[in-house]
């Protein structure tokens, strides 16, 4: 038996299939309107979606889009008396399981139906067991340091509180958001990550809140945000500290209220949402730089968690090592490989600036590049000095670029000073943003207590 929602404004249409349908077992829920079937997906539950392209309140596709962005484990069944080629194609590669055009067999609702379910089944066992195979969702190791984060990540994940995550680039620290949400009384629900380093700062509300038809030069419809889409579930907010004062703004009263308005809109959307939030930017220095809201840090900071990087757990090396190996082994289908033990002990003895992510390229490309079922510390020596051939090579820039650079610099040193070390004051002379010129300052290593 299964759960299914029908969204068709033809009551004729709803009668049919809901009749054929409860024959065979299932609950059938209907609606008339994409809008009253959003409302009924986020308070229940179905196993698949049948959904007519032509609604009175709704583009099918864009209703189709939204559900999947919601519940992506859900099945849909896309329908339409109009459709052609380019719908039927377009409505798959977004996700839907079949594309019906009416009027329908019925036999042929039926068999779309059970193959919808049966593919929803095994797509869900299948995840299950990935789950429990190379996941990149386990903190290896046993140092010190990884042991009291699996600590604390046991006592987050049973409970509803957010989470502040600081750490260098590489060493993990969606990681333990992942693994403090699969332990999560909410596992069975949305996981939703933003990269609020990656979204330009005019698009970040949107894109956090979603937005209204025509609130915009390029709104052509109405768009669900991260906050919406994570409800019931969590809102992993990665390099938070990046994000525009502005949205940061709305960020604060969303979590004070559980409610925003979409950009452009004036209807108050309800919900719950767990945030976990990680930066690898030292939070109090961006406060300090006004580039970060102190009210909101105490907000995100309700239990801190500090990764370590790899150069201060060192013994996790050849756990780590050993781990990639098996998984990438695995992966590549080239048999089990091994790594000599002063093949570990070369390992456990470089720097490791990129940290874990770094570890693991090269662990993959040793799996990869050595055809032999022993990779030797010769080998991790020549691929060690190939990165650092690499990285020198990638440094190297032309005169011109290299003029540019260190006048930019220069520029920003001199705005900084002229502003008495004040950030805000410096982006104002400098015409950029704040959290432009913070991410100057450290590409160019300028720190204000140093002028």
């Amino acid at each position: 038996m299964a759960r299914i929602l029908l969204v068709d404004d033809e009551v004729n249409i709803i009668k049919t299939i809901s009749s054929i349908l409860q024959d065979e077992g299932h609950v059938v829920f209907s609606s008339g309107r994409g809008g009253e079937a959003l409302e009924f997906l986020r308070k229940n539950e179905v196993d698949l979606a049948l959904l007519d392209i032509w609604l009175p309140d709704y583009n099918g596709i864009d209703l189709l889009e939204q559900i999947k962005g919601l519940y992506p484990e859900t099945a849909i069944i896309m329908i339409s008396g109009h459709g052609s080629i380019d719908i039927a194609v377009r409505s798959t590669k977004m996700g839907a399981f079949d594309f019906l055009q009416k009027p329908m067999e019925m036999e042929r609702v039926i068999t779309s139906v059970n193959n919808a379910l049966e593919q929803a089944r095994l797509r869900k066992e299948n995840l299950n067991l990935k789950r429990g195979v190379y996941t990149d969702d386990e903190m290896i190791g046993t140092s010190a340091g990884i042991s009291e984060i699996k600590g604390i990540i046991d006592t987050a994940a049973s409970t509803n509180a957010r989470v502040f995550i600081t750490g260098e680039s590489g060493t993990g620290k969606e990681l333990v958001a992942r693994a403090i949400y699969r332990r999560s009384k909410r596992s069975d629900r949305p996981f939703v990550k933003v990269n609020c380093a990656a979204i330009p700062n005019e698009l970040i509300e949107s894109e956090l809140f979603g937005h209204e038809k025509g609130s915009f030069t390029g709104a052509l419809s109405r768009r669900l945000g991260k906050f919406e889409l994570a409800n019931k579930g969590t809102l992993f907010l990665d390099e938070v500290c990046t994000m525009s004062l502005s949205a940061q703004a709305k960020v604060l009263r969303s979590l004070q209220e559980q409610q925003f308005e979409r950009v452009g809109g004036n209807e108050t959307i309800s919900v719950d949402v767990r945030v976990i939030s990680a930066t690898n930017l030292d939070a109090k220095k961006a406060i300090e730089d006004g580039v970060f809201r102190e009210d909101l840090y105490y907000r995100l900071n309700v239990i801190p968690i500090v990764v370590p990087p790899l150069s201060e757990r060192k013994e996790d090396i050849p756990q780590l090592a050993e781990y990639f190996l098996r998984r990438f082994s695995n992966e590549h289908g080239v048999g089990e490989k091994e790594i000599t033990d002063d093949g570990i002990g070369m390992l456990a003895e470089h720097p490791w600036p990129g940290n874990v992510r770094e570890l693991k390229n090269v662990i993959e490309r040793l799996v990869i590049m050595v055809p032999r079922d022993t990779i030797t510390a010769q080998d991790v020596q020549n691929h060690l000095e190939h990165d650092a051939a690499e990285k020198a090579s990638r440094g190297e820039v032309s005169p011109l670029k290299k003029a540019r650079e260190e006048f930019e610099r220069q520029y920003i040193i001199e705005a900084l000073q002229q502003a008495g070390k004040n950030v805000s004051e410096a982006s104002k002379k400098l015409g950029i943003e704040r959290t432009n010129l913070y991410r100057k300052m450290k590409q160019y290593g300028i720190n204000p207590e140093d002028l």
